[in-house]
């Protein structure tokens, strides 16, 4: 049995056990080693976090184990943590709230690889304040990626959306919309589909908006359905259950056509100088309802 670690974060002792345990068998990372890597970038991933239900994507015997999705904060989970409770289809469910740092050092020692949060805080739960375009390719290829983006990009501008950009750690990337909670979660998903279709029209040989794999045709896939009421996407600066343990990394426009990006640029391992700068600082000053946005596209679509 792999010993246990107590690390300090703030006023909190937090015990890792199995702290040896490689998560990341290939790289030789340890569990000790994620609980680090959280700690280390709590204050760069909080404010992404904070008042936000999650859903926990753990992984006991690593990348190479099983894996499952945890809704529900377990029985045993420390009375400090706080937990939000959210209405669901027929009934209700409590979520783990990651409000400090204690608390996502505690996740990575119970071996949550990626934290995966709400669009909308749990005090309005139907009210998001972010929008998320997810850049699917149809393989590992990063260019369809960057053009989808400068696409994306453009369109949200003629819409007159702010945006900010994202290495997912898997694929693709994300382009995230920041929102002032003035709108349901029902309206978003309607907007941010229709927003989807329109750029797939403009570009039909290039994106698509099936969501059947076998009908994309080997076009990079709009996805939004993260849009919906209690659906989830990955934070920014979460660890991906991928070997090289690679990192969600927020990033700024300019860098999109950087030759060496690619969405698993970045790891625990090789952070570089991403925690010293921050892309969307100011992004959420810029929130906006979309209903102006929605009445554009509806415009343009008849036009």
């Amino acid at each position: 049995m792999s010993p246990t670690v107590d690390l300090r974060v703030g006023r909190r002792k937090i015990e890792v056990k199995r702290a040896e345990k490689e998560l990341f068998p290939q790289d030789g990372i340890t569990k000790a080693d994620l609980a680090e890597h959280y700690r280390r970038v709590a204050p760069r991933m909080l404010p992404e976090l904070r008042g936000r239900p999650l859903m926990l994507e753990r992984m006991p015997d690593g990348i190479d184990g099983d894996r499952f999705y945890q809704k529900e904060v377990s029985d045993y989970f420390p009375d400090w943590i706080h937990r939000a409770t959210v209405a669901k289809e027929g009934g209700e469910v409590t979520h783990v709230v990651c409000d400090d740092a204690a608390t996502l050092v505690y996740l990575a020692g119970q071996a949550c690889i990626t934290p995966h949060r709400w669009l909308s805080r749990a005090d309005r739960p139907r009210r998001p304040d972010r929008l998320v375009f997810d850049l699917d390719p149809p393989a590992d290829d990063f260019e369809p990626v960057r053009g989808a983006a400068h696409r994306l990009h453009e369109l949200l501008d003629e819409l007159d959306l702010p945006s900010g950009l994202m290495t997912t750690g898997s694929r693709g990337l994300h382009v995230v919309v920041p929102l002032n909670r003035r709108d349901d979660a029902d309206d978003m998903l309607a907007f941010s589909r229709a927003a989807a279709r329109t750029l797939a029209a403009r570009h039909e040989k290039e994106l698509t908006t099936e969501p059947r794999k076998d009908a994309r045709k080997g076009r990079l896939y709009l996805d939004v359905a993260r849009n919906g009421y209690a659906q989830t996407v990955v934070a920014p600066f979460a660890v991906r259950s991928r070997p090289g343990a690679p990192v969600a990394v927020p990033l700024s426009w300019d860098e999109l056509d950087d030759p060496e990006l690619t969405a698993r640029r970045w790891t625990v391992t090789d952070l570089g100088d991403r925690l010293d700068k921050d892309p969307w600082a100011g992004l959420a000053r810029h929130a906006r309802a979309v209903s102006t946005a929605a009445r554009r596209l509806e415009e343009g679509a008849h036009a």
